[in-house]
């Protein structure tokens, strides 16, 4: 269940012992240099076609896939080591000199390493203290590097660099992002550690003072009229853990992690009739952007690839029992390699636990007095992740009427720009007094590799239409569905429709269902914006994947992430753009369905100074897959705590009885 599990399937994690092997291997067998460091160290996942056959009796290697960069050059190398025979398969430089260029994540060892570098510059030392700053101050000035976005500039091409904001504070725990140094960006060459360009803007704007700090003493009176509210389950969960495998409900899945992406579910499928029929072979989100619309020097740049430029699995939390996940939990301690390529334990990184979500299904018949009724209950597995100053929490939900849902959580603390007393902030919000936030958007890519039923999928486009007055529309009150069927890869890049009820339905059409047709799941999206830079600009040719909703791709192992491997400091055109432009034939075949979605921010007080949770996903419903509503064999039973709060009651007489009445 966690990182000291013995490996037991070939789609679980590499444990601490495997990381270290393989990390040893490709130390000596490449002789590395004590400058090289390890941005990512996951397993290289066996494919459909690999599993297939293994389970036909087939053996698989154990393969370990490494980036190893050395910090001293920047060359970066993509390893590939077969722990199953104890050799390097293949071990290939990348070109990340050349056109488009890209790099690895950013490293906390690296992140460490920059206050420094920009501290001791002396050309922001005196752009800072221009802005009231001054020697005191500088020890406790917070410096956030950022990954620093492309615009063509020679300190830019195939460099490793980071773009530098500062933060004023007066003591360590002020919230440094009430406090912004404007018109001030380092930026900060990686690998020769040094600044290299310093934005210094003409206008002065003052540091904002105004503290709106959040910790915990910053409140000492909490709200008193807070009662308890407990999650019992006295019998224990409903699920059931083997190692990396999880079931529950009819669900059964196994549970997975790697460093871009952090939690994955692998080989989701769920028993219907006593036969396990899959749904989904690989689930994650490989991929989010957030640009910001303030064209200023602190903030044009702004774009940071949250998993690709930083990995969200390896800025996943440590879940706190009782605060981040409520009721009877199962966690998972994830085994993971730090920069050095030294194993280590992720303590709580995966949560997973039952929750009640109100009404499943419900009729009251009032000519014979049957009134039924039963609760919806739902699986979760979740896991959060900071990146810098936001937090992002992703949820997936299993219910027990065969739905799959994901929901990214959206909170933390919003960027902020510093506003002159007197002037109003043009590009977002005003959040406090001469404190702005700058308008942004958040898109997510949920890669979802298909399998219903097996076999060969296809993808069908639905829109609901009007059909025109006629004999066969005498009323006026006929409207029909309209679908496309999507043959080739450009056929699919597709935006959602409201007006039209536009969805999209996986099916397998080698199989028919209980009324003749293909089984099938749709997903239906939440409504959802799409990136509204300019397509010519930097932002939107490396993020090509959120002009879309939908996109569909044959599978190709290669093809993991929705913007290309290299997002970091990469010139753009990576990713499902370039995937679809192959035109492969996805009709009957081994299909990938990428669904972007997301959220636009104009910052408002309210977000100050840590952002309610926003929310924005999508969810997969069964259409046609089953013969009939699976979740009809639930329980009656009435929850045994619930009280009827007008009256007093014994605890003999709370909840009993049954949710219907004949």
């Amino acid at each position: 269940m966690d990182a000291v599990v013995t490996v037991t399937h070939p789609l679980d994690p590499l444990s601490l012992a495997e990381i270290a092997s393989a990390v040893a291997l490709l130390r000596d067998s490449r002789k590395l240099a004590p400058t090289v460091r390890f941005p990512i160290v996951r397993l290289e996942e066996p494919t459909k076609a690999d599993l297939a056959a293994h389970r036909l009796g087939g053996t698989l290697p154990r393969l370990a896939f490494i980036l190893a960069m050395d910090i001293g050059n920047g060359e970066t190398f993509e390893g590939i080591v077969d722990l199953t025979s104890g050799e390097v398969a293949s071990y290939e430089r990348l070109p990340l000199d050349q056109l488009p260029y890209g790099q690895p994540p950013v490293m906390l060892c690296e992140f460490e390493t920059v206050e420094g570098t920009v501290k001791s510059d002396p050309r922001w030392i005196a752009a800072v203290k221009k802005r009231g700053v001054t020697d005191e101050d500088i020890p406790l000035i917070q410096i956030d590097p950022f990954s620093s976005g492309y615009f063509g500039r020679d300190f830019e091409k195939g460099k490793r660099i980071v773009r530098a904001v500062s933060y004023w504070r007066e003591d360590i725990r002020d919230n440094g992002y009430a406090h912004p140094i404007e018109g001030v960006v380092a930026v900060v060459d990686l690998i020769a550690n040094r600044v290299v360009d310093l934005v210094d803007d003409e206008k002065i704007i003052p540091v904002p003072r105004k503290k709106r700090n959040y910790g915990r003493e910053t409140f000492p009176e909490t709200r008193p009229d807070l009662k308890p509210l407990h999650i019992v389950q006295p019998q224990g969960p409903s699920f059931t853990v083997d190692g990396w495998k999880v079931e529950w409900q009819n669900w059964s899945f196994r549970v997975g992690f790697t460093p871009r992406e952090g939690l994955v579910l692998h080989e989701l499928g769920i028993k219907d009739q006593g036969r396990l029929r899959p749904v989904v072979f690989r689930a994650s989100v490989t991929e989010m952007v957030v640009p910001y619309a303030d064209p200023t020097a602190n903030h044009y740049w702004k774009s940071a690839f949250d998993a690709g430029e930083y990995g969200l699995g390896r800025l996943a939390n440590s879940l706190e029992l009782g605060c981040d996940c409520l009721g009877h939990i199962h966690y998972f301690d994830v085994p993971a390699a730090d920069d050095l390529g030294q194993p280590f334990t992720m303590k709580n990184a995966i949560c997973m636990h039952e929750e009640d979500y109100g009404i499943l299904w419900k009729h009251y018949e009032f000519r014979n007095g049957i009134f039924e009724v039963r609760r919806s209950r739902r699986l979760v597995i979740s896991f959060f992740a900071t990146v810098g100053n936001y937090d992002y929490g992703f949820y997936w939900y299993l219910y027990q009427d065969g739905t799959i849902q994901l929901e990214a959580k959206l909170t933390g603390i919003i960027q902020t720009a510093a506003v002159a007393t007197g002037e109003t902030y043009p590009w977002g919000g005003m959040v406090d007094d001469n404190l702005g936030g700058p308008t942004h958007q958040h898109f997510f890519n949920a890669r979802l590799h298909m399998d219903i039923d097996g076999g060969g999928n296809t993808v069908t486009e639905h829109d609901f239409v009007p059909r025109p007055w006629g004999d066969d529309n005498p009323y006026g009150n006929v409207f029909d569905t309209r679908t496309r069927v999507l043959k080739r890869e450009l056929d699919s890049p597709a935006l959602a429709n409201g007006e039209t009820g536009r969805y999209w339905k996986v099916s397998n059409p080698n199989i028919q269902n209980s009324v003749g047709k293909a089984p099938g799941y749709k997903i239906v999206v939440m409504p959802s914006p799409v990136m509204l830079a300019q397509p010519e600009s930097t932002v939107a040719q490396r993020g090509g994947f959120a002009k879309k909703h939908i996109w569909v791709t044959a599978f190709d192992a290669s093809e993991k992430y929705a913007s290309g491997d290299y997002p970091n400091v990469h010139a753009g055109g990576d990713g499902l753009p370039r995937y679809v432009m192959q035109n492969r034939e996805i009709d009957n075949a081994d299909v990938v369905l990428w669904h972007s979605f997301g959220h636009t921010h104009v910052c408002k007080p309210e977000d100050f100074p840590i952002m309610p949770v926003e929310y924005a996903g999508f969810t997969l419903k069964p259409n046609g897959f089953f013969a009939s509503n699976i979740a009809m064999d639930l329980p009656p039973e009435a929850n045994g705590h619930s009280i009827d709060n007008r009256l007093p009651q014994s605890p003999e007489k709370i909840g009993s009885g049954s949710c219907c009445h004949t």
